[in-house]
């Protein structure tokens, strides 16, 4: 069946009732953070995100009427990349270890915040350094 034939069969009533599931989730991903409860933020901003990533799928994409090896590499592709994050997270979002050098613009922007140094604190002197570099001797 072609899209235009698919999209005949449904009417424009059906896209509009989705789009409207989807500005619905939208809003309520937007005000559930707002509740500043862990869990609650984490299940609106992944789970309802889930949720109209399959409605876009199914409903716009037409996803459900491509041949099955196009499902498969693309769920194929998501698992090989949630192994990689799950492989690679643990070492690289530490904030300290082994041969781990924080770079100096942490170190700045924490004194920054904390009250301690005035300022710019992500790059602050990066001109003095290049006005001392450039200055003839």
């Amino acid at each position: 069946m072609s899209d235009h034939a698919d999209h005949a069969d449904h009417g424009d009533q059906h896209y509009i009732k989705i789009w409207g599931y989807l500005v619905a989730l939208l809003t309520i991903s937007f005000v559930g953070p707002m509740a500043e409860i862990q869990w609650l933020t984490l299940v609106t901003a992944f789970g309802i995100a889930v949720v109209k990533a399959y409605l876009v799928a199914v409903h716009f994409m037409h996803i459900n009427l491509t041949p099955r090896f196009v499902i498969y590499t693309v769920t194929t592709t998501l698992v090989f990349m949630l192994l990689f994050f799950a492989g690679t997270a643990p070492d690289v979002m530490k904030a300290e270890g082994t041969n781990w050098v924080k770079p100096a613009w942490i170190e700045a922007d924490r004194a920054y915040a904390a009250g301690e140094v005035g300022g710019r604190a992500h790059g602050a002197g990066h001109g003095e350094d290049h006005a001392e570099e450039e200055a003839p001797h």
